[in-house]
């Protein structure tokens, strides 16, 4: 019995890790689905600073 109170909670921890695994396999991020912020007013990349 008392090994049965030690594997249970684990497996079922496993459980849970492989379900959140599986689940961020079936639904990856979709950042890359959202639209870019805009840009700040006054922000340049850099190409309009003259040498």
């Amino acid at each position: 019995m008392a090994v049965l109170a030690v594997i249970i909670p684990v497996l079922m921890l496993g459980v849970v890790l492989a379900l959140g695994r599986y689940e961020e396999w079936l639904l990856p991020n979709e950042d890359w689905l959202l639209p870019a912020p805009p840009a700040q007013p006054g922000a340049t990349d850099g190409a309009a600073l003259g040498g």
